[in-house]
């Protein structure tokens, strides 16, 4: 179904289709290599393979799903599809069990007990506002110790010492509630971080479900994902993973770790989270380290864009079938654009509404008609600016629940939320139609 099998793979189709950009000139893992990265999702480029790292003895590789025709590719559908593919993916009848078996290429190297050190990768400092290295790209592997289920996830990790590691966790995802359901709570909790992988897998990791996301990784590739055991710790871990950190969870011996740039858009708090005592480092020959620029197009874009915009979509059309959805990166996740064939002037708050109650992140709702491009943020403040009276067709919606993040809400995640409809209202004064100028092929005139 798909020639992406693992993270190489996976960049060989971003150089055969234009969109990776290889940087040779030497770059530091303070800041410069963030900055160079964050420019090219900015500016439209291609995802950037670092050749030549400072300190580093192995490429970096980041922004691998920081757009919808990265997406569409790691998907293996065209950028109109990448809503339907990922409803499709994310239908539970759909999934995949992984391939269990026991070899790997991240076993041909390996550090384990005294010989465990960090600083043998090379982690990058992102945002000067970090607290210092932290490790963003890796995918948490844990399996609830109740029912055998296995979990993917994304916690960010402070680096703090030679075999030790801070461990961000939310008590109300699946690894705090794992830990939590134990006959011992406090005791050590198995863990693996698997670094470098295809992107199926970390799509699959930003999606919140009752399932073990290697079966969402195994519905996009149309294929169970191998996995093997790691060298100490009792996880499926993906086998064709670039590098691998094994150790355990010790929920009650804390340290503050952070702060860290955060997909709000601020730098998050300093938090006193549980730390990890890293067992084994492993890695293939010649790895590639993975990293997601924080704070980010890819940071929002695989935990608020891709695995939410399906869920939208599903609220939205049982009131209205023809209308198109997008939940845009710069909102960080806080806002959503619908996109409708107005027939009925009550028809745009209705949607509003609806959005706001089919995620709980959503607090602004923007409703457009068909001439709007709800993908290009210039088209959208267009609308805004030029169909818009503020007083008639904004409405808000106080004390409503929220995420505890948004830097708008209280400590509990309550705030405003609020309904814009910028849809063309002829009935009030008829304009006619927009002024378009057809694209054309500039190469014909530009010689």
């Amino acid at each position: 179904m798909s020639d992406i099998t693992d993270l190489r793979t996976y960049i060989g189709a971003l150089e055969a289709a234009g969109r990776l950009a290889r940087i040779s000139t030497p770059v530091s893992l303070d800041h410069e290599l963030a900055d160079v990265a964050a420019t090219l999702a900015r500016t439209g480029g291609g995802a950037p393979l670092f050749d030549n790292v400072v300190d580093s003895p192995w490429p970096i590789f980041a922004g691998a799903v920081a757009s919808r025709d990265r997406a569409a590719l790691a998907l293996g559908c065209t950028v109109d599809d990448v809503v339907d593919e990922m409803e499709r993916v994310l239908d539970p009848a759909r999934g995949l069990e992984p391939v269990r078996g026991g070899a790997a290429a991240w076993h041909d190297n390996t550090l384990k007990g005294d010989d465990v050190d960090l600083g043998v990768l090379p982690i990058p400092t992102h945002s000067r506002g970090d607290g210092g290295a932290f490790i963003t790209g890796a995918v948490t592997v844990t399996k609830d110790p109740v029912s055998g289920r296995g979990n993917l996830s994304y916690n960010r990790m402070l680096r703090m010492g030679r075999n030790l590691l801070g461990f961000n966790v939310n008590e109300w995802r699946d690894v705090g509630t794992f830990m939590k359901r134990r006959d011992d709570p406090a005791a050590p909790f198995p863990v693996a971080l698997a670094i470098g992988l295809d992107p199926a897998i970390t799509i699959a990791a930003g999606v919140r479900t009752e399932l073990d996301e290697l079966l969402i990784a195994g519905a996009i590739r149309g294929r169970g994902i191998p996995v093997c055991p790691g060298v100490t710790a009792d996880v499926d871990i993906p086998a064709d993973a670039e590098i691998v950190i094994e150790g355990v969870i010790r929920p009650e011996e804390r340290a503050p770790e952070g702060p860290l740039a955060e997909f709000h858009g601020y730098h998050g708090e300093l938090w006193n989270s549980p730390t990890v005592e890293v067992a084994a480092i492993s890695w293939r020959n010649d790895p590639v380290f993975q990293t997601i620029i924080p704070g980010w197009y890819e940071h929002v874009y695989i935990g608020n864009v891709l695995p939410r915009e399906p869920l939208l979509r599903r609220f939205i059309r049982h009131i209205e079938p023809a209308a198109v959805v997008h939940i845009p990166p710069y909102g960080n996740g806080f806002l959503a654009v619908i996109q409708i064939e107005r027939d009925n002037p009550g028809q745009p708050k209705n949607l509003a509404m609806a959005a706001m109650t089919a995620h709980i992140n959503i607090r602004n709702v923007v409703v457009v008609d068909r001439d709007v491009d709800i993908y290009d943020p210039a088209e959208v403040l267009w609308a805004i600016t030029n169909r818009v009276d503020w007083q008639r067709d904004v409405f808000t919606a106080p004390g409503a629940q929220g995420h505890e993040m948004d830097p708008v809400a209280d400590t509990r995640g309550v705030a405003t939320k609020l309904g814009i409809d910028a849809t063309y209202k002829p009935e009030r004064r008829d304009y006619g139609e927009r002024v378009v100028y057809p694209p054309v092929d500039l190469g014909r005139y530009l010689k």
